[in-house]
């Protein structure tokens, strides 16, 4: 029986994966993984934690179906190239990925590799999403509705037929590294969410996506960005429930939450045609903006120090547990952009550092969206007030009083803006301003106007 290496990147599942179904095929399947440099040299370690956490479930998941995971550490094609030799194995097989390092490793190794790129890290390649005259889409809604109107391809349910492994190679041992507290890694877990949230938050999702304080979402992005869950299986389930819904409400929520899994190719599309964003703003007339060198005021943003109670507490969440809600993360970057004036790629870079779910595509696109100067971006104009945002989402002030404990004795009606408390209330809760909890780094009216005339005049 032949052999063929399935390179595992993005792909740490069994369900529904393209490159395991076209190894499996064809023989004898050596299941890969690479640990490299390049990547894991980036400091990241909650991120990290959760790709080890994750490869070991498959490795677990593996040996019960007779296999196990080979990790090798190095240059992916001179590791490759080894296994390849040492199997005697005729093909590797991977999804491919969209990143500008992925494609210049991918196309490294197949000049030198019979290396066999798949889809799967989307539903759709991004080169089947293009306009009539072949350009690509840098508009979100006409980009979803040609995503909508292509063949949905059905997601493999089960294990692929007459699946056999190779006995398997000396390896590395997976880096001890604890997993994070409120994010089990693997695939298991991956699915049994995906049906929780399905069965439940999910036909509240249009309205209840925004609150800080629910648990509203589906917090599936960490298992979609190691595809411990297959993309192509939640849209097809999205779609299936928006079809079936006797209810306009819970149809809507739906709807809504597979919106959300398009804005994720969207953003895969943009970094394919465009690569440039990761290291410039989409829009041209836009990257020439007088940003502040201002060292203090960013280190009070990433240590959750700013004085706006909604910022810290959303801050604090992500150092905590490297994860953050999505209406946190438009609130926070407006602020760091639009309130400090600080360069969009200064939190960009922050976030890839602590997020688990950190994509390139996806945090690139979150960030140029929000600071106003990416493709179909927020207008530079649209600067969120942190005190109403937090209000609106954080009624009760129960997220930030979770996340910002000093806060949790602060009456509602003082706890989106501390600093408001009259002198005597401040004594008598042990909250004053400026010692036991910080003054606003900025004033927001002020610096919304500074903002304004700072892209006014790049």
């Amino acid at each position: 029986m032949s052999v063929n290496i399935w390179w595992i990147r993005r792909d740490l599942r069994l369900h529904d994966n393209p490159a395991l179904l076209r190894a499996a095929e064809q023989g004898a399947v050596l299941p890969v993984f690479i640990l490299d440099p390049h990547l894991l040299d980036r400091p990241a370690p909650m991120r990290q934690a959760f790709l080890f956490g994750g490869l070991r479930q498959l490795d677990a998941n593996l040996r019960n179906l007779g296999g196990r995971l080979v990790l090798r550490r190095g240059e992916p094609t001179e590791q490759l190239r080894l296994l390849l030799s040492e199997s005697g194995a005729q093909s590797v097989h991977a999804l491919e990925d969209y990143s500008p390092y992925a494609r210049t490793r991918d196309e490294r190794a197949a000049r030198e590799l019979p290396l066999h790129l798949h889809g799967g890290v989307t539903v759709h390649h991004p080169a089947s999403l293009r306009k009539a005259d072949g350009r690509p889409y840098t508009v979100f809604t006409p980009f979803s509705k040609n995503w909508k109107a292509l063949p949905f391809p059905s997601a493999a349910a089960g294990l692929p037929p007459g699946l056999a492994f190779h006995p398997g190679l000396s390896g590395e041992a997976l880096p001890d590294a604890a997993a994070p507290a409120g994010f089990p890694p693997g695939e298991t877990e991956a699915l049994r969410r995906m049906d929780a949230f399905l069965d439940g938050a999910a036909a509240d999702y249009a309205e209840g996506r925004n609150r800080l304080d629910l648990d509203g979402t589906s917090a599936l992005s960490p298992y979609l960005r190691f595809g411990m869950l297959s993309p192509r299986l939640a849209c097809q389930r999205a779609l299936a429930r928006a079809q079936s819904s006797g209810d306009s409400a819970a149809r809507k929520g739906y709807e809504t939450w597979l919106n959300e899994l398009i804005w994720r190719e969207f953003y895969q599309a943009i970094l394919y045609e465009f690569p440039r964003v990761l290291r410039e703003a989409f829009n041209p007339s836009l990257r020439q903006i007088h940003w502040r060198d201002a060292p203090a005021d960013l280190a009070a943003w990433q240590a959750g120090r700013t004085g706006y109670p909604v910022v810290d507490a959303a801050m604090r969440q992500l150092s905590a547990t490297g994860w953050m809600h999505n209406r946190a993360r438009m609130i926070v970057a407006s602020f760091l952009v639009k309130d400090l004036l600080i360069d969009w790629r200064a939190g960009e870079a922050w976030f890839m550092r602590h997020l688990l779910d950190g994509d390139p595509a996806a945090n690139n696109g979150g960030w140029q969206w929000t600071a106003g100067v990416g493709t179909d971006a927020a207008p530079y104009f649209r600067i969120f007030n942190p005190v109403l945002q937090s209000q609106k989402f954080d009624p009760q002030g129960s997220y930030i009083r979770r996340w910002v404990p000093e806060l949790a004795r602060v009456p509602d009606a003082h706890i989106h803006a501390p600093w408001q408390m009259p002198g005597m209330l401040q004594a008598s809760l042990a909250v004053r301003i400026g010692s036991d909890y910080p003054a606003p780094v900025v004033d927001h009216a002020l610096a919304r106007e500074r903002t304004l005339a700072a892209f006014k005049s790049k």
